[in-house]
């Protein structure tokens, strides 16, 4: 166990990295990684309970999906103003509050006898959201030694495929076999627990900085930052506007059953598991060409589907390509923001976090219109354009600045 006593020092690590054991410090970076799966897990479990949940309120599918979009929004407001309104209390602190705020926001939504009490509890989802990822998912550096911070950030950025591939799956099954309730009710254990592991683990973290309003808009002035921004929105704008209908694509254009589309995603998922190490354990020493290869194989995998996914064959493959290179986006963007900041790490977390949540909801409602107005084919073309102006847009900025790769 952690003690919580242990004298701070500057040693190297990160500023007010604790003196404690290796094995402790990976611990602590593992109790940060099931927070996010729990926050993942928790936000896109509706996806497999939808029609469920509506049916039981007796709401459309239209209604019932506001599940979905609505914690993206908040996240994308409360990640400046919750962790600017934070910035003096301990981040550890902070953590397990945000954790315990998650935990009552499950059992609200188990609990909850109308739909005005979900929604409820999905407002406090977005709270979560924007205030524990613009926390955690730069803390890799106060957790582990220098030279292991890039694994380190790479096994809590595996909490989000994990999150794709165990976490909703496993809350589809058990919202099938015992009510959807119960996956709710597993999911605020399952988060109580990792609230146990925060406070075993996870040393005190005194605020190095103060995260003001002002400190992010003056982030906003460079040209570092405002190129990491235009960069995760035209990626996660090409991912999330086209696969969050790849299972109409699926069934209308690959004529895939219920079955081997969970098959087929699962496949996705696990690949993603594989791209967000690749990506993590390289990003650091290149990520100017992470970062385009990533963006460069989704929009090669989008633009192809509506050619080669008429069958199965070509479309499986096309996922596991485009499942190992959004595997990989996350940990760049974070790592772009952070290079873009060197001196603010929380605060280019709090950027990060707001631009990928806003674009994640934008994404989805962009995609939503264009199926609506076309087909979930037109909507993959769209998301490979946007995908392949994000690789030219790289490939521009190291055309002017070749020996800067992230500002």
């Amino acid at each position: 166990m952690a003690s919580t006593t242990s004298p701070t020092t500057h040693t190297p690590g990160g500023p007010g990295l604790p003196t404690r054991s290796p094995l402790v410090g990976w611990l602590a970076v593992v109790s940060v990684m099931l927070g996010i799966f729990s926050i993942v897990t928790t936000e896109i479990l509706p996806i497999g309970l939808l029609t469920t949940i509506g049916s039981s309120f007796t709401v459309s599918d239209g209604v019932a999906g506001l599940m979905m979009t609505m914690p993206g929004f908040l996240a994308a407001f409360s990640a400046p103003v919750v962790t600017a309104a934070t910035a003096r209390v301990d981040r550890r602190l902070m953590l397990c509050a945000f954790m315990v705020l998650l935990a009552v926001a499950n059992f609200l939504a188990a609990a909850a006898p109308d739909y005005w009490l979900v929604l409820v509890s999905r407002v406090l989802v977005g709270i979560v959201i924007g205030g524990f990822w613009s926390i955690g998912a730069g803390l890799a550096e106060r957790l582990v030694a220098p030279a292991a911070v890039g694994r380190a950030t790479a096994v809590i950025f595996s909490a989000v495929p994990l999150g794709s591939v165990l976490g909703v799956p496993a809350g589809t099954y058990i919202g099938e076999v015992a009510g959807w309730r119960t996956a709710f009710v597993v999911m605020g254990v399952l988060t109580t627990g990792t609230v146990i592991m925060l406070l075993l683990f996870v040393p005190a973290l005194p605020a190095n900085q103060v995260t003001r309003l002002s400190v992010l808009r003056g982030m906003l002035r460079t040209a570092g930052t405002r190129f990491a921004l235009l960069l995760t929105f035209l990626v996660v704008l090409a991912h999330f506007g086209a696969y969050t209908y790849v299972t109409p694509f699926l069934e209308q254009v690959t004529g895939l059953g219920a079955t081997r589309i969970t098959v087929f995603l699962l496949i996705y998922g696990a690949a993603g598991i594989v791209g967000n190490f690749v990506g993590g354990a390289a990003v650091g020493r290149r990520p100017r060409t992470v970062f385009g290869l990533a963006a460069g194989l989704i929009a090669a995998a989008t633009l192809l589907l509506p050619v080669l996914g008429h069958g199965s064959i070509g479309a499986v493959a096309l996922l596991i390509v485009w499942g190992v290179a959004y595997g990989a986006v996350p940990v760049c963007s974070q790592t772009w923001f952070t290079k873009a900041a060197p001196d603010a790490p929380e605060a280019a977390s709090v950027l990060f976090t707001a631009s990928f949540q806003a674009t994640i909801s934008s994404g989805a409602l962009v995609g939503g219109l264009v199926v609506d107005h076309g087909s979930p084919s037109t909507v993959m073309v769209l998301g490979g354009i946007s995908a392949a102006v994000m690789v030219v847009a790289l490939a521009a900025h190291g055309a002017r600045h070749p020996s800067r790769p992230s500002v």
